[in-house]
């Protein structure tokens, strides 16, 4: 049976310090959708420029807001020693210059939330062990974590990879990286990332839930100047590799 239309939301994820991204996903999402309720699923911090301004901003626009990894190293509550070396050096960077505000916004974010009314489950990783930030990439990945949440739609970051999975109620899956009616069965979705996109197309990346439909945005921004200020802030702090692949989208 097919479920009620909910409510309209924009689901961003990853930002990654991405001022510039962040700014041309909210002016996207209201340019499409008016006013919608805006849900931040992770990492507003790491590998960018402008932390304390993009918390800020998530804080201002997101109705519901769950913490990524990067969020919870830059609080110390999560281990780094398991991060590739230019991560580490971002997130060591970030941490210096993070504003005590910015800590207070983030200190609030929890692993997971619940919108129980639309049968939504917020997580960045994946719902099996939210804490020690698993991947869902593969089908097979995402037929575990299938069994690890009761409602109807999982929303997940974290792999900068956007994707919509569908399971059928014989259990079988069936994968969209576009768009889909999401009006029957059950789904884990990934709306890609703002500030950091890894699927070979630099443009930022926001999901559209509206009229049972969910459907994978993208959108231009000025990626050299956010460059400009990721060179400025020193290559010990944000290394090359990190400002090279913003143009690449990997």
């Amino acid at each position: 049976m097919a479920a009620e239309p909910g409510p309209d939301y924009a689901v961003i994820s990853d930002v990654h310090s991405n001022l510039e991204a962040l700014e041309a996903v909210l002016a996207d999402i209201h340019f499409k959708m008016g006013s919608p309720a805006i849900l931040f699923l992770g990492d507003a911090v790491g590998y960018g420029p402008n932390p304390n301004e993009c918390v800020g901003k998530i804080n201002e626009v997101a109705r519901r807001a769950v913490a990524g990894n990067h969020d919870r190293a830059v609080l110390e509550l999560t281990d780094i020693t398991c991060f590739n070396p230019n991560a580490r050096s971002a997130i060591e960077w970030t941490a210096r210059v993070i504003a005590p505000e910015s800590r207070l916004i983030m200190e609030k974010w929890e692993l997971v939330n619940r919108i129980a009314e639309n049968s939504l489950l917020l997580v960045h990783g994946s719902p099996l062990e939210p804490q020690e930030w698993h991947y869902i990439i593969t089908l097979k990945q995402a037929e575990e974590n299938f069994r690890h949440f009761i409602e109807r739609i999982c929303l997940i970051g974290h792999s900068h990879l956007p994707f919509i999975i569908e399971q059928f109620p014989d259990g079988g899956l069936a994968l969209a990286k576009g768009r889909a009616d999401i009006s029957a069965n059950r789904f884990i979705i990934n709306g890609g990332s703002v500030g950091q996109p890894r699927d070979g197309d630099p443009r930022a990346s926001w999901l559209r839930l509206a009229r049972g439909k969910a459907e994978i945005m993208r959108v231009p921004y000025d990626f050299r100047r956010t460059q400009q200020k990721m060179r400025a802030a020193g290559e010990r702090n944000l290394p090359p590799p990190l400002i090279e692949r913003l143009e690449r989208g990997l």
